[in-house]
């Protein structure tokens, strides 16, 4: 579609300052708060090692490519020599090619062997959508004898026997290794005996509980493919991540090199930071009259506000993707950008469009064709394109709501970009604690490199349940033990006196006539509820069992893919919630109640009168009632709910304050649980900026006096059982997590709290009681409290931390 006359672009250029300056000359200039300029990047070139195959090195100069990047060169030279490779450079960096080169050249000299697989390679990847991706790009390059297929839920089954004879590279997920490859290994036997490679293309997607999920799989992976006499090469992909190699080496069990050096040219980037302008009719920012008292500013949302500046760039010509956190919020920012072009260019309505997970397969490739065509010129997408799925020729970027790290920031940011012309990102900040502190705080976001990722592959709640499948698809010995980690012996024998595993004299053996592989579920840690339509019997979805309580609870009102749905019952016991299709109006909102014990303390310091803490805890959550609420925010009905209590079992951070010295602080003894609660909601908000979680991964629970300790205590936890990796993570960092959490609640402009500061949407309570101004006094004396060392580390935990002692 012609972009000519266009005011964002001048005939063959795209000025990305420009365009910034006339989004924010709308009557929006007081809405771009940051411009950060990224600087171009130099190429470093390398030639084509002498040890790839002819073949494969005419297809990839036929294809235009007649000299690597130097990051390529590197990785392709130590995967051939057979060591383990981590590849961390910038988005759009060609890392395939850097395991391509190797693999492709090892698959077709194996081809010559009697059985045609003397190399067999596996590629793994978190989604279908980029393995897909990837076998196009394969196939382009028409390398003779080259035979690969993609292998996952969607392919028929007619072919899947042709694949696992015939194929020499598989590309697939961690889904369907753990629930097809490995407990049917047998049939794979020739592939395996064979499997000279594995590629772990963006890796950096498998942190927390995910992560500990994929690292206990490759370990059953190596095992079994140990079993057929073959050690295959490991060759991982990320986006920029701090220390790969130890993230790497997490994964797979094994020393792991990294390259890190991008050697690819980038053109320059303008980054601006964008903050919504305040909805009509909510209080000033600076805290209004006596007459608006209890009134807070709400900003317009991150996805309005991303979808009219989409509907900007998409009438000027600019081709853009707006990213978004989640389905729901794709078809909305969709849709609301489709309607203002419909006022302004009604030509472009349809070129517009959504990309999100649960589309079908070809409904995905056909949108990513229009893209690479021109003929969508908007998309709205999930982090689904945020991965390396081939999309070059964006102009700009817009990121409607923080995506939960700088890494990925910088990786959707990194999707915009032709070739020889620069770019736009734009961060368009939520109302939320993290969002607003980031826009006002550049430096935060500039000044910072990426965050190391954080799993933890010795949980228990993951391994254990990966023991007994490993245990099913081969007898567990006592040599396999030091694979899966210190602490294997210990779980196999619980899962013994469970009766999972039987004992004999070859080893442990599974017990059950069930799949063991059916009690894992990759990318959760429990059990899932599914969303089941009365009227057609049909599965809407699924939803994890310890969320289903809040959301899918007996008269909650449910949005699936844009429709309004009514939970007419959930019944725990067959793991299904029954829904009728009909919106009444109203939204509702969970209560609940919260309690934790703690179990013990296994590192500790102290700030003076502080206490800080880290360690294993049971947090206790019972879902009590739920609001119904109307559009306008009044409230219509209380009702009660008739729920089990549910214990966690996971890790947390904790710290304890004297009441005397928060009474010096400003912080009375009635008001500390408003002070406290509203600290809990702000730290939990924050989290996410010293590592990498979500604000859903995790809990809170706080208390003007906790049994445990005897003393008002605020504890944060990770969501999943066993633990995740954030709570320790935030114990590390505690001095900056909670420095950036007071700034953010003392520099909202609002007088009692909002959703930008200490209010959460996630509050079983109802966000009640909250007490901003205590909540900035109880923190300041937290941080008042501590003892600066030159290194910046608290004394107790350079010695290792208290030793643990029973607790609760």
């Amino acid at each position: 579609m012609s972009s000519t006359g266009s005011p964002f672009r001048s005939p063959g250029s795209f000025d990305p300052g420009a365009t910034l300056r006339l989004l924010a000359s709308r009557g929006r200039a007081e809405r771009l708060l940051h411009v950060h300029e990224v600087p171009a990047r130099e190429a470093e070139r390398a030639e084509w090692p002498d040890w790839v195959d002819p073949a494969v090195y005419a297809a990839f100069a036929s294809a235009g490519i007649g000299s690597l990047w130097r990051h390529q060169r590197e990785a392709a030279d130590l995967a051939h020599t057979g060591r383990h490779v981590v590849m961390a450079t910038g988005t759009a960096s060609g890392k395939s090619l850097g395991y391509l080169a190797p693999v492709l050249t090892d698959l077709v000299e194996g081809a010559g062997a009697a059985t045609g697989r003397g190399a067999t390679a596996l590629y793994l990847s978190p989604t279908k959508a980029l393995a897909a991706d990837q076998l196009a790009r394969i196939q382009s390059l028409a390398i003779p004898g080259l035979r690969a297929a993609t292998y996952d839920g969607d392919t028929p089954q007619e072919e899947r026997r042709w694949i696992r004879e015939h194929a020499q590279l598989v590309l697939t997920n961690p889904d369907l290794v753990h629930h097809s490859l490995l407990p049917q290994h047998q049939r794979w036997a020739p592939f395996l005996r064979a499997l000279s490679y594995v590629v772990v293309d963006e890796c950096h997607v498998y942190r927390g509980v995910f992560g500990s999920h994929l690292s206990a799989l490759l370990r059953r992976l190596r095992r079994v493919a140990a079993r057929y006499g073959s050690q295959p090469t490991f060759v991982l992909a990320s986006a920029t991540v701090r220390d790969p190699a130890a993230h790497a080496e997490r994964l797979i069990g094994l020393p792991v090199h990294a390259v890190e050096r991008d050697g690819s040219p980038r053109e320059a980037m303008t980054f601006g930071l964008w903050e919504p302008g305040e909805l009509p009719g909510s209080a000033p920012a600076d805290g209004g009259s006596e007459d608006t008292s209890g009134e807070t500013p709400v900003r317009r949302s991150a996805t309005s506000e991303a979808a009219d500046l989409l509907a900007d760039l998409v009438a000027g010509g600019v081709q853009a993707v707006a990213f978004a956190r989640s389905r729901a919020g794709v078809e909305a920012l969709a849709a609301s950008a489709r309607r203002s072009l419909a006022e302004v260019a009604p030509e472009l309505e349809g070129a517009v469009a959504a990309y999100r997970g649960g589309y079908l397969p070809e409904e995905r490739r056909a949108l990513e064709r229009s893209l690479r065509d021109g003929s969508i010129i908007g998309l709205a997408a999930t982090n689904a394109l945020e991965l390396g799925i081939d999309i070059s020729g964006l102009d700009a970027v817009l990121l409607a709501g923080w995506p939960g790290t700088r890494a990925s920031l910088w990786q959707q940011a990194g999707r915009a970009g032709r070739s020889g012309t620069r770019s736009l990102a734009l961060f368009v900040a939520a109302d939320d604690p993290l969002d607003t502190y980031l826009v006002h705080h550049p430096e935060a976001l500039f000044g910072q490199s990426v965050e190391a990722t954080v799993m933890d592959p010795d949980n228990p709640h993951v391994l254990a349940p990966h023991l007994a499948a490993a245990a099913a698809e081969l007898p567990l010995t006592e040599a396999d033990l030091p694979l899966f980690g210190a602490h294997a012996r210990e779980l196999v024998d619980a899962l013994v006196a469970r009766r999972i595993l039987r004992r004999r004299p070859g080893g442990w053996y599974w017990a059950r006539t069930d799949r063991a592989t059916d009690h894992v579920s990759l990318r959760g840690s429990g059990e899932v509820v599914g969303i089941v339509e009365r009227r057609t019997g049909r599965v809407l979805g699924t939803i994890d069992e310890s969320s289903a309580h809040s959301q899918v609870h007996t008269g909650a009102v449910h949005v699936h893919q844009g429709e309004t749905y009514v939970v007419t019952e959930l019944d725990l016991e067959t793991s299904t919630a029954s829904v009728v299709r009909g919106d009444p109006g109203w939204s509702t909102y969970a209560q609940s109640v919260s309690a934790f014990d703690i179990v013990g303390t296994e590192r500790s310091f102290r700030w003076g009168p502080v206490e800080v803490c880290f360690g294993p805890v049971r947090v206790h959550t019972q879902v009590t009632s739920f609001l119904r609420r109307l559009p306008s925010g009044e409230i219509i009905g209380t009702h009660p709910l008739d729920l089990p209590r549910r214990t966690l079992a996971t890790k947390a951070v904790w710290w304890t304050m004297p009441v005397e010295s928060l009474a010096r602080a400003g912080v009375a003894e009635v008001d500390i649980p408003g002070a406290a609660h509203a600290a809990e909601h702000a730290a939990i908000g924050m989290l996410p900026l010293v590592a990498t979680s979500d604000r859903w991964d995790i809990g809170g629970v706080s208390t003007a006096e906790h049994p445990d300790t005897g003393l008002p205590t605020i504890l944060i936890y990770d969501g999943h059982p066993g633990g995740a990796g954030f709570a320790e993570h935030a114990f590390d960092a505690f001095d900056t997590w909670l420095s950036a959490t007071r700034s953010a609640i003392a520099s909202c402009g609002c007088e009692r709290g909002c959703p930008a500061c200490v209010q959460s949407p996630k509050c079983g309570n109802g966000n009640e009681p909250l007490d901003k101004a205590g909540a900035v006094a109880l923190l300041s004396m937290v941080l008042a409290a501590a003892l600066p060392r030159p290194d910046g580390v608290p004394p107790s935990t350079l010695a290792g931390g208290a030793p643990a002692q029973s607790r609760g």
